[in-house]
Formats: structure tokens, C-alpha cells, sequence
């Protein structure tokens, strides 16, 4: 049985007590109920109700909203709710993973190029801050991935890069900063992304390494945030065949699971190897890497039974709060696990003093903390010391109107995104008003149809602009398989093919690794980010009246010769 006096849920004899005899009051549905955080889009009274009343969840995770809707959301929950409710958001890069109005400090990798690991306390600090001031008690950070491979296409700037001890020491100073606020911590996503090159929102991913290799780097980062005290841990639909081997050697290749659902790598590893006390909580389980192991009704109790501890999102609220019903009548999760499960879900809730105090946010307190001036100037430290000039193999820098007057602009762009980690879709236009304001006449390229576009005159560019400005806005998201540059019709209209006639700067925005694509560009430029402050600090060092400080936290080269020609 969980230790409740120890680390990190640390309950007093007087907390104890609340959540063995909520425990022991709870019928089985209402333990079921416990088992599952579910999703708030809106302040819906008639949806939130069912959330609190009938179901009666544990959690729920907020996705941004106005301040307006997150007081009548939370207030309404936790007003309604027998048992205090969980809050959780995706507090991953500042305020912004609740409130629309939130301060965005900057992507985990940008906080990495800072090379200074204070900025991921002060991160903590924001989110804790900001998160508590919006009534939510649990931020589902910090992602402690490590970006092991230049082609993943969801981990990215979400991670705090390539080095283990820079991932393992912002990870903790995160961890540390924020439970301060009474916010519980989750590292995730166990048991490591970033090794495969495939999302797991799509297909079951695979951690590849060998025992030795994830002991000395993923093991290493997760045994420090679980010292550190972190209360609860995130599992992913990650595959990590070497130590399902080594913990089950009868398993055979096609009955390896992914870790969600896997006894051998949650309970075996992470619960007993590592001794980690706290609450497990699944990634989505709407995400196809969990769904094309099983059927859903087997895979949704052998999430409990595997032990984790809360079910994340559902893909058919009834049918999947049936299936697990049935998985504990059927004898797949025990009467001594299902317990045990909700007996960490109130503790952590204990933890946070929720039985005392839930944390209902008021408009005037969020207006007070949110986006506030002093967290904003955090933004501009974290932009100044983060942009990293990645190449610079020609004397183009700095730039201004008397040396570059005409720029020809090239704006590379995703598509918009339905949920999360999209790009902002006005950066582009942002960056070149900018520059204009700055004096220099821009011209936005335009390619032309057809045949016209093929025999495009390459005298005409050398003799009409002095200067050509790339800005790729491509961030990583949920339901793509590659982060990669589509260039235009016709015949890559796009392609940066004057950079021996013209000088020219190529600029990513949000992805790191674009020089993959464009290996010959003598100028590249990573900012991890597009806001407006970020693109205030890029405009300063191109025009040279601030110096590039950011130091790359991955390999930008991508591991390729040519890239560095």
C-alpha cells in the first residue's frame, strides 16, 4: 500500500485520515469516477455539471480560455464537486497553457538555449504563479523528453533538447519552482520520447535504447525529478523493449506494449526500480498509439491494472466508463489496485491541501497575476539570451536600410493546426511589418503560375533586391508525421537558389532543424518561438543593437556535412 507520509505526498496524520474515510465512503462508481481526468473546451454549466454530479470525475484539464471562462469553469467544478477536483493544464512554456491573456516565457527549448538552467526555475515560478492564480492545482509539465533525434516531429521545442544534464537539471529547477504555488509537477512523458522518429498521437513509438544506454539518460533524468519530489509522472504509448525483456524474458516481440498498458514498465520500473511513490496518470488515451495495441475494452482497465493511477480523456465518455467498470467485475484491475488507485488520487489531492482549500480563482486575482508586466520582462530576458545564430559564413550581419534597403521576403508556413502546439499564423506578416518600420521597403514573394514561374528571371531578383529574408514558421503538432519545408509549385518556386548572388539570411521561427532542407544557406538563424517579443529581439540583433547570445541546444546541423558549408 502507498506510503502516504512519505515523499511526495508527505500527509499528516490529519490528512491521512480525510483520505482513507473519503476513500471508504465512495461507492464503486464513484471510485470509478475518480479514476478518469477528463476535458473542459468551455464554461458549459449542462456539460460541467455531468462532469461533477454524475460522473463525478477527478480531474479535469482545462484547455486555453479567456480568464472569464476559466473563473466560471473551475468555480463551477470545484463548487459542485463532492471531492475537490483536480485542475491540470499544459503549463509546458509560461501562463499561456491556461489563459489567452498568460504569459508565454518561452518554449522548454528556448529556456535550454539560454544555456542557463535558472531560466527553467523562473518558468516554474510563471506557471505556478499564474496557473494557481486560474484555480489550477496540477500543470502536466515538465515534458523531460530528450531530443535525441532531429526527425521527431511532436518533441521538438517542447523538450529542453539534446543534453541529459540539461534536460535533468531545468526539469528539477522547474519541478522545484512550482509546487511551490501548490501545483503538482508531472514529468513526462515516461518512460521517454524523442528517441523514434514517429508520434505516438499515430502510431505506437519505441524507445530504442539499450538497458545501459536509457539508465544513464532517461533513467537518470526521471530518478532526479522523482528525489526532487515530483508529484505525479505521465506515461506515454511508448514501447521500451529492452526493459520489458529484461523484467518479463518470456515476452516474445508482439507482446510488447506500450508502456501505458504495460505492468512491466510501469509497476516494474517505474514504481519499484526507480521507487516512485507518487500518482501515474496516462498520456491521452484517444491517441493511436495506445489504441492499435488492444481493443478499447480491454485496454482502458489494463491501464489501472498495469498501474497507472488516472485515465486521461476519453474516446466515448458512457462506453469507456463501462469498460472500465466492466475491467473490475471481470477481475482485470483487483479491488486491492482500483483502492490503491484512488487512494493516490486523494492524496495527491490532500498534498495540495485541496480538502482545505480549492483553489477557487476570481477575475480580479487572474486580471492581477496573469500577464503581468514583471513576467513579461522574463519573456524578453528569455528571447534576448535564446536566439542562437546557428551559421554565419558571410558578412551580411548586421543589416539596415542603407545596406539592404529592398527585401525579398519568403514566408514558409504550416498549415493551422485544430488542437495544440500550432504556429501562430500572423508571425510572418508581423516580421515583415517590423521591418518595414524599421525602413526597409519588403516585397513578400509571390510565386507565378505555371510556366511563367519556371523561367522566373534570376537577373531580375540580383538586380531588384539587395538582401533575401527566409522565416519558416513550421512548428511541431499533434497528427503529423514529418516537420519538413513543402516548397512551392512550380519546381520548388520557393527554393533558396540566389543565395550565391544575393546575400541571404534564413530565419526558423520554431523549428530547429530546418537547415536539413536549406544546408547551403551561408546565414540560419533558430528564435524557438514567434512571438511578438521574440521577433522585437530578433529584429534588434539583425540590425546588430544586440548581440546573438542564444547557444544551440540541439544539433541544428542535424548531423550532416553539408549543412556546415
Amino acid at each position: 500500500m502507498t506510503n502516504l507520509k512519505s515523499k511526495p505526498f508527505y500527509l499528516n496524520d490529519e490528512d491521512i485520515d480525510w483520505v482513507e474515510n473519503t476513500l471508504s465512503n465512495l461507492s464503486l462508481e464513484e471510485k470509478i469516477g475518480q479514476l478518469f481526468c477528463l476535458i473542459a473546451y468551455s464554461s458549459d454549466e449542462q456539460y460541467l455539471s455531468y462532469l461533477a454530479n454524475v460522473l463525478k470525475i477527478g480531474g479535469i484539464m482545462c484547455r486555453v480560455m479567456n480568464n472569464e471562462e476559466i473563473v466560471k469553469t473551475v468555480s463551477y467544478l470545484q463548487n459542485n464537486s463532492k471531492i475537490p477536483m483536480l485542475i491540470s493544464a499544459n503549463l509546458e512554456a509560461g501562463g499561456n497553457g491556461v489563459s489567452t491573456s498568460g504569459t508565454k516565457l518561452g518554449a522548454e527549448l528556448a529556456i535550454a538555449a539560454t544555456n542557463d538552467s535558472k531560466y527553467a526555475s523562473i518558468l516554474g515560478d510563471i506557471c505556478g504563479k499564474e496557473g494557481s492564480s486560474c484555480g489550477v492545482n496540477w500543470s502536466f509539465a515538465p515534458i523531460v523528453d530528450i531530443d535525441l533525434n532531429f526527425r521527431n516531429p511532436i518533441t521538438n521545442t517542447r523538450t529542453f533538447g539534446s543534453n541529459k544534464n540539461m534536460v535533468k537539471k531545468c526539469g528539477v529547477n522547474y519541478i522545484n519552482s512550482l509546487q511551490k504555488y501548490g501545483l503538482a509537477g508531472c514529468a513526462k512523458h515516461f518512460p521517454g520520447d524523442g528517441v523514434d522518429e514517429r508520434d505516438q498521437h499515430l502510431v505506437t513509438s519505441i524507445n530504442s535504447l539499450t538497458i545501459e544506454e536509457w539508465d544513464n539518460s532517461y533513467g537518470e533524468i526521471y530518478k532526479s525529478c522523482i528525489e526532487a519530489g515530483v508529484k505525479t509522472i505521465m506515461v506515454g504509448h511508448i514501447m521500451l523493449p529492452s526493459y520489458s525483456k529484461l523484467l518479463t524474458p518470456s515476452l516474445k516481440d508482439e507482446d510488447i506494449l506500450p508502456a501505458t498498458i504495460s505492468k512491466e514498465i510501469v509497476t516494474g520500473l517505474l514504481k519499484e526500480k526507480l521507487g516512485f511513490n507518487g500518482l501515474v496518470i496516462t498520456d491521452s488515451t484517444t491517441m493511436a498509439g495506445l489504441n492499435i495495441a488492444m481493443e478499447r475494452r480491454k485496454l482502458v482497465p489494463l491501464t489501472i491494472a498495469a498501474g497507472c493511477d488516472m485515465f486521461l480523456f476519453t474516446k466515448n465518455l458512457e462506453e469507456d466508463f463501462s469498460f472500465m467498470r466492466k475491467g473490475y467485475e471481470e477481475g482485470i484491475i483487483s479491488e486491492e489496485r482500483l483502492n490503491d488507485a484512488v487512494r493516490k488520487i486523494l492524496a495527491l489531492k490532500a498534498s495540495l491541501k485541496l480538502h482545505k482549500d480549492r483553489m477557487i480563482p476570481t477575475l480580479e486575482n487572474i486580471n492581477k497575476v496573469v500577464g503581468n508586466k514583471n513576467n513579461k520582462k522574463f519573456a524578453y530576458e528569455v528571447a534576448d539570451y535564446s536566439i542562437t545564430l546557428v551559421k554565419n559564413i558571410q558578412n551580411v550581419l548586421p543589416i539596415n536600410p542603407n545596406k539592404y534597403k529592398r527585401v525579398l521576403f519568403y514566408a514558409i508556413e504550416s498549415g493551422e493546426g485544430q488542437m495544440g502546439f500550432s504556429v501562430d499564423m500572423s508571425a510572418n506578416n508581423n516580421f515583415m511589418n517590423k521591418l518595414k518600420e524599421k525602413g526597409f521597403e519588403v516585397t513578400k514573394f509571390v510565386p507565378k503560375p505555371g510556366f511563367e514561374g519556371m523561367m522566373a528571371s534570376s537577373e531580375e531578383v540580383k538586380n531588384n533586391y539587395d538582401l533575401i529574408i527566409y522565416s519558416a514558421n513550421m512548428a511541431t503538432k499533434s497528427n503529423q508525421t514529418v516537420v519538413r519545408i513543402e516548397w512551392a509549385q512550380p519546381m520548388g518556386a520557393n527554393v533558396p537558389t540566389y543565395i550565391n548572388s544575393v546575400p541571404t539570411i534564413f530565419i526558423s521561427l520554431e523549428n530547429p532543424y530546418h537547415l536539413l532542407d536549406v544546408p547551403r544557406v551561408k546565414t540560419y538563424i533558430n528564435t524557438y518561438g514567434s512571438t511578438d517579443i521574440i521577433l522585437d529581439k530578433l529584429i534588434e540583433k539583425l540590425m546588430g543593437d544586440s548581440e546573438f547570445k542564444g547557444v544551440s541546444p540541439v544539433d541544428a546541423f542535424c548531423g550532416k556535412w553539408d549543412t556546415r558549408i
